[in-house]
C-alpha cells in the first residue's frame, strides 16, 4: 500500500476519562502512534486527561502534528494538553465538532462515553448526508464498539440505513490497518454515491 492514499489530518473521538481496561488505553497510544509514524495529523478535543491525553501524547512523542480544540467552558474540567501542535479554544461542544470537521478529512472514535457517541452519531449523520466526505472509523477494543455494530445492523434490518451506508463505515482492531482503510476511499463518491473503501 502506499501513502499517497493516507488521510492527511484524522479527528479523534475518545473518552476524557481511561474505562477500566487497560486495552483502551494501549488502543489509544497504538492509534497515536500510528497516525505520528504515517505522517498523518491529529485533531482531538485538546485535553491532556482520559484517553485524550494518551493518544494525543503519544502522536507527539513520535513527532506528530496534534491540533486541539476545546472549548472554553471545558477549560478547567478537561486541562489542555501543553504541548500541543496548535491548539483553537471555541465557545461551544457545536462549535468544537464543527471545527475539528474542518480541519480533518476522516474520524476515528476510540472508546468513550456520551460525548463521544454524540461525537460520533454526529460525524456518521453528516457523511451519510453529505455534509462532510469525510469517512468514519470505529477502533475496536475487546467487543467495546460491538453494540453500536449491531444496533447499525438492527437500522438496517427494520430499513432506516441502507446497507451501502452501514458497510461504509470502518471497523477494524489494528489503528494502522483502519487508517489506512479510512484512506482507501470509503464513503461518498463525486456522484454521491455510498461505497466501502
Amino acid at each position: 500500500m502506499t501513502d499517497a492514499v493516507l488521510p492527511a489530518r484524522v479527528a479523534v473521538y475518545c473518552g476524557s476519562r481511561m474505562g477500566h481496561d487497560e486495552r483502551f488505553q494501549h488502543a489509544a497510544r497504538a492509534l497515536g502512534a500510528t497516525l505520528a509514524d504515517l505522517g498523518v495529523g491529529m485533531v482531538y478535543g485538546g485535553a491532556s486527561v482520559g484517553l485524550m491525553g494518551v493518544v494525543a501524547t503519544a502522536a507527539l512523542d513520535r513527532g506528530g502534528e496534534v491540533i486541539g480544540v476545546l472549548p472554553e467552558g471545558l477549560r478547567h474540567r478537561e486541562h489542555r494538553h501543553p504541548g500541543l501542535t496548535d491548539m483553537r479554544m471555541v465557545g461551544s461542544m457545536h462549535e468544537r465538532k464543527a471545527v475539528m470537521t474542518e480541519l480533518a478529512d476522516a474520524v476515528v472514535a476510540l472508546p468513550g462515553g456520551i460525548g463521544t457517541l454524540d461525537e460520533l452519531a454526529e460525524a456518521l449523520a453528516w457523511h451519510s448526508l453529505g455534509i462532510t466526505r469525510s469517512p468514519v472509523g470505529l477502533l475496536e477494543v475487546g467487543g467495546f464498539w460491538a453494540p453500536l455494530v449491531s444496533l447499525l445492523d438492527g437500522f438496517v434490518a427494520t430499513g432506516f440505513m441502507s446497507q451501502e451506508r452501514r458497510d461504509a463505515l470502518c471497523f477494524d482492531e489494528d489503528a494502522e490497518r483502519l487508517v489506512r482503510a479510512l484512506g482507501s476511499g470509503a464513503g461518498l463518491t463525486d456522484d454521491g454515491v455510498w461505497r466501502a473503501g
